[in-house]
């Protein structure tokens, strides 16, 4: 039997439990098996594993993961879930898995991508997520949805089971980095624009960010602008978007 172990139970990580039928899974996180801090018991889990992976984010310290277990990490299957926003601000360019990193404001997102490719994992790199109870359609429900006043502004995005789909194909791939992204960058307003048609609602007004009164990390996000590339996954791991655009994806979450 296969087993896998993964640290944090989280969003993205329940939707690829759910694609592995007769798998063994163990993992930390609230909707686990166990806790991050039972060393005992998670040291026991790894020696079980046959996979692992690994969706916890990195801390001011650096990847809880690698400081804490790095040394029980030598399962034949290693799996990270990493950000696009390891590129950085690209000004709408294209990027791939060839660009340089750590040219964001997440140099510590940076870091951990690298130290996992460097223990022979395969790394995700996932861009905006979203899903079931995730996404613009529930956002403009809430009355939370904004347009912002930025011409040009573009982002890549991802359906939370493309994602599962992206790393399940990924289970046989060689070692490195794979850009799990969609086929069509937009900006945010497109895809709030779309939602509101979804559900017959006027779009909210184009605002500043000053007058949306957006968070320091909803700002961060506005801060980098780019068109995240996903021909190696295609290619490599024979991945098949199920929702190719946002548009099929709101449509499914209607």
């Amino acid at each position: 039997m296969s087993r896998l172990f993964i640290f944090g139970m989280g969003y993205s990580a329940k939707a690829i439990a759910r694609r592995l039928d007769g798998w063994s899974i163990e993992a930390t996180g609230s909707d686990g098996t166990t806790r991050f801090e039972d060393e005992e018991a998670v040291r026991a889990a790894l020696s079980r594993a046959s996979h692992v992976l690994s969706s916890v984010p990195p801390g001011e310290e650096g990847d809880p993961v690698l400081a804490r277990y790095g040394d029980a990490l030598d399962q034949p299957w290693l799996g990270y879930l990493s950000s696009t926003g390891v590129y950085g601000d690209t000004g709408g360019a294209w990027v791939d898995e060839c660009a340089p990193v750590g040219m964001g404001r997440r140099t510590a997102r940076s870091d951990a991508d690298s130290a996992w490719i460097a223990r022979g994992a395969r790394v995700f790199r996932l861009p905006g997520i979203y899903g079931p109870g995730r996404s613009a359609l529930d956002r403009v429900r809430e009355g939370r949805a904004h347009r912002i006043d930025l011409p040009g502004q573009v982002f890549s995005r991802v359906h939370v089971e493309d994602i599962a789909g992206g790393v399940v194909a990924g289970l046989g791939a060689p070692a490195g980095a794979y850009n799990l992204a969609d086929d069509l960058p937009a900006s945010q307003n497109a895809v709030i624009e779309h939602a509101c048609r979804l559900l017959g609602r006027e779009p909210p007004p184009l605002q500043t960010m000053d007058e949306a009164g957006l968070s320091p990390m909803a700002r961060g996000f506005y801060a980098e602008n780019r068109r995240v590339a996903n021909g190696k996954a295609k290619r490599v791991l024979g991945w098949r978007l199920r929702y190719p655009t946002y548009r099929e994806g709101l449509a499914s979450l209607r």
